[in-house]
C-alpha cells in the first residue's frame, strides 16, 4: 500500500475540519469539525503504523487513545453547548465572547418616565439583594 493515498485523504480530512473551525459560527458545527481532524490524525496514525510494519501496533494503540479523548471532548463540549443554549438562547460563537454573568437587577432603565420613578424602589431593593447574594457567596 502506497503511503500517499491516505496520507492525502488525512490532509483533505483535516483541511476540511480547519475550515470549519475558522468559519463556522454554530458551536455543534465546530465541535463537528474538531472531530474530522481528530480522525485525519487517526488515519495518520493507523496508516504510519501499517506503513512501519511496527510489531508492537503503537500507531493503533495511540488512536484508541485518541478515540477515547475525542468522545470525552465531545461528551464535556455538548454539555457546555446546551448550558449555554439553555442560558443565552444561542449557541452562536460570535455572542459567546462575553460569558460572565450579568446581573439583571443591578442595571436601572434609563429615563425619566412616571413609571420609571414608582418602580425605581423596587429595583433598588432588589439589586441590592443580589448585592448581599453575592458577598454571602464570595470567602
Amino acid at each position: 500500500m502506497h503511503l500517499a493515498y491516505p496520507a492525502v485523504l488525512a490532509a483533505l480530512l483535516f483541511c476540511t475540519g480547519l475550515y470549519g473551525v475558522l468559519a463556522r459560527r454554530n458551536a455543534i458545527l465546530v465541535l463537528m469539525s474538531v472531530e474530522l481532524m481528530l480522525n485525519a490524525v487517526n488515519l495518520n496514525l493507523v496508516a504510519f503504523d501499517v506503513w512501519l510494519r511496527d510489531r508492537l501496533h503503537s500507531g493503533q494503540a495511540l488512536t484508541l487513545f485518541t478515540i477515547a479523548i475525542a468522545a470525552a471532548e465531545i461528551g464535556i463540549g455538548l454539555a457546555i453547548v446546551l448550558a449555554v443554549h439553555r442560558n443565552r438562547g444561542s449557541s452562536d460563537v460570535d455572542r459567546l465572547r462575553d460569558t460572565a454573568e450579568t446581573d439583571e437587577a443591578e442595571t436601572v432603565p434609563a429615563g425619566d418616565d412616571e413609571d420609571d420613578a414608582v418602580t425605581a424602589p423596587e429595583d433598588q431593593a432588589t439589586a441590592a439583594a443580589g448585592k448581599a447574594k453575592k458577598a454571602e457567596a464570595t470567602p
